[in-house]
């Protein structure tokens, strides 16, 4: 065992309702905040939320883009709370750097999944205008780019939870459950839907399989990087760099457990069924 290493064993329980809340938050954000109620301020009579799609009785380019604003928005606010993030225990700081994650990926895909599929927000945004082939090109290179630079930024966030090795197997954990958390919780609550199976199909799933495919990635893409400040060590020791900045393990806790599991309860069986405003 390398020295200065101490074993991180996280609690899997607490990493999937952490995953969860994240996952819960981008969502509402995107749905609610971004598109319903920009709808609803733009003198919608009807609304109706569900997990997957709001739909309303009018259409216009600013409900379809406040979307993924709305999720920029907050990654930009979960960036600032987390430029000083000793100041929070382990749990709370890897919520937070899911929650910018969650934001960043899904805000970021959405222009790549758009100027590729043609469907989508974007496509919606881009509409009418000409020439059309080169909005959507703009909107891939748009996406690519952000997208790669959103990457770099949680894998920033997500350095100091890597494990002493550079094939660590708490990182992967910590990438992984989050991803097939969400992506049980989207098809889960999608199929409820009123909107039919098409939603979650051409909806729930590709924002998120898709938007958050990067946390797959970031394991393999971390494995050679280095923290701030560190330097050449011998193999098999820790620098003092990282023993400083390594974030303590994950430990069971109630409070996120039950937290998580009421939200998720309500998020499939209340919001997945759909929520409807009308004046």
């Amino acid at each position: 065992m390398p020295d200065g290493y101490k074993p991180t064993n996280d609690d899997r329980l607490t990493i999937i309702s952490i995953s969860a809340l994240a996952c819960i938050l981008q969502d509402v954000l995107h749905e609610g905040l971004g598109h319903g109620l920009t709808a609803w301020l733009s003198g919608a009579h009807k609304v109706t939320m569900s997990t997957v799609a709001m739909q309303s009785d009018i259409e216009t380019r600013w409900i379809s883009a406040n979307g993924t604003l709305v999720n920029l928005l907050f990654a930009a606010i979960f960036s600032l709370l987390l430029l000083k993030p000793q100041r929070y225990s382990p749990a709370v700081r890897y919520f937070l750097v899911l929650a910018l994650a969650g934001n960043l990926f899904t805000g970021t895909g959405y222009f790549f999944f758009s100027g590729v599929a043609n469907f989508g927000d974007w496509a919606a945004v881009i509409h009418g205008l000409k020439p059309y082939w080169m909005w959507r090109l703009g909107l891939v290179v748009l996406g690519v780019v952000m997208y790669f630079a959103s990457m770099l930024q949680v894998g920033a966030q997500l350095l100091p939870f890597r494990g002493a090795e550079s094939r660590s197997s708490r990182l992967r954990a910590l990438c992984w459950i989050p991803y097939f958390t969400d992506g049980i919780l989207a098809g889960v609550s999608g199929a409820l839907n009123p909107m039919g199976l098409f939603y979650v199909i051409a909806s729930a799933l590709p924002s998120t399989l898709g938007a958050n495919a990067g946390l797959l990635s970031l394991p393999s893409m971390m494995r050679n990087w280095r923290f701030k400040g560190s330097t050449q060590v011998q193999a098999g020791r820790v620098s003092d760099a990282e023993q400083a900045e390594r974030v303590a393990p994950i430990r069971r806790s109630v409070a996120w457990i039950a937290t998580g599991a009421i939200a998720s309860l309500l998020f499939i069986f209340v919001l997945g069924r759909g929520l409807t405003w009308s004046r």
